[in-house]
């Protein structure tokens, strides 16, 4: 694959159904080939001066806005409304150099229908943080809109900018970023997080100086930065710094898809999601701990908790009907996680 032939592979595989999802790929061995790789593609409006490529088709619409803030450091925000079920999917130019590390904060909406036709909207929330030619494949549902921030920064720039304080596992993140592939997902661990990617969002969207927006910018997502790796030591991941094959990485995306596909059901087992994934389960059940620090149960179960709360903190639906739609069929054993995970009985966060 290569930038050059990049339009015939896109003609054979934009928006490719599989698996009932529509593929979206694209390049990414820098940012600025990323650009060019989705300028190729026949849907897109590209604004230089605002520094935004914008599509909207019938199957999704987005904006992206792109910042160089210096050599080796690139921010993107993307904004996206998501018509039918999308899964993107990152592809390198054989004959470029791939360099880049990505950290990416997305938070998404989504409408979650309980009877009765009653719709609640609620918020998923992740950190993705991409090794250099880790083919990363992302699932995005119907019916859902939200955005996600990418920092691509080269190991020459984190040489400079790591180096402060502020990071204090700076040794451990050097470290990290020396193995090969890598793709590693942490849940909502950076409580900075949101009111720092607003922040971010409103200047990458103000157009009038650019120039000297990019200080603020650079400030800004350092912070941010900052705030991921203080929390992201919280397991041995980063720490043992284990790389799959880009194929492991694929069959762990594909098993958390079906994870979320069947959260509202008891787990359907690892031999179960092994099986239609087509990998070992003793393999996938490994990798799926390297990729996401749970195993497949304890993912099923957290995720289950984190939309318990929500449902509990944004809605008015009866506790024990939230146990059932979560997946218990004790009320007792419900509030016992909840109080377990959150330090709290149900019913004392919905007071």
């Amino acid at each position: 694959m290569t930038l050059d032939n990049w339009p015939k592979y896109i003609q054979k595989y934009l928006f490719l159904l599989k698996d009932d999802f529509f593929k979206l790929p694209y390049l990414f061995n820098s940012p600025k080939i990323m650009l060019e790789s989705i300028l190729k593609l026949p849907i897109t409006n590209h604004i230089p001066l605002k520094q935004l490529i914008s599509f909207n088709t019938a199957l999704c619409k987005a904006k992206m806005y792109y910042r160089e803030i210096e050599d080796g450091f690139w921010i993107l925000e993307v904004d996206m409304s998501v018509k039918e079920n999308i899964v993107t999917k990152s592809r390198y130019d054989k004959n470029e150099l791939s360099e880049y590390y990505l950290l990416t904060f997305s938070v998404f909406e989504y409408k979650f229908s309980f009877k009765d036709s009653q719709e609640i909207l609620l918020l998923s929330t992740c950190w993705t943080f991409s090794k250099p030619e880790t083919k990363v494949s992302s699932y995005f549902y119907k019916g859902t809109t939200g955005k996600f921030f990418s920092f691509a920064i080269r190991k020459d720039w984190v040489d400079k900018n790591f180096s402060s304080k502020k990071f204090q596992h700076r040794k451990a993140i050097r470290n990290f970023l020396n193995a090969k592939k890598g793709s590693y997902t942490w849940l909502d661990i950076a409580p900075q997080a949101h009111n720092i990617t607003k922040e971010i969002s409103i200047i990458l969207k103000n157009v009038d100086d650019i120039q000297s927006d990019r200080a603020r910018l650079k400030k800004k997502c350092i912070n941010l930065m900052a705030d991921f790796f203080d929390n992201s030591f919280e397991d041995n991941r980063i720490l043992d710094n284990i790389s799959l094959t880009n194929l492991d990485y694929h069959n762990v995306a594909k098993a958390e898809k079906i994870i979320l596909h069947n959260l509202q059901l008891p787990f359907i087992g690892i031999e179960s999601i092994a099986k239609e994934v087509n990998t070992s389960p003793t393999k996938l059940k490994s990798n799926f701990k390297v990729v996401f620090g749970f195993s497949m149960l304890q993912y099923h179960k957290e995720k289950n908790m984190l939309l318990a709360m929500q449902l509990i903190q944004n809605s008015n639906i009866h506790i024990q009907d939230i146990a059932v739609v979560t997946g218990y069929d004790s009320a007792s054993r419900f509030a016992s996680n909840f109080k377990k995970r959150f330090g709290k009985l149900p019913s004392e966060v919905r007071l």
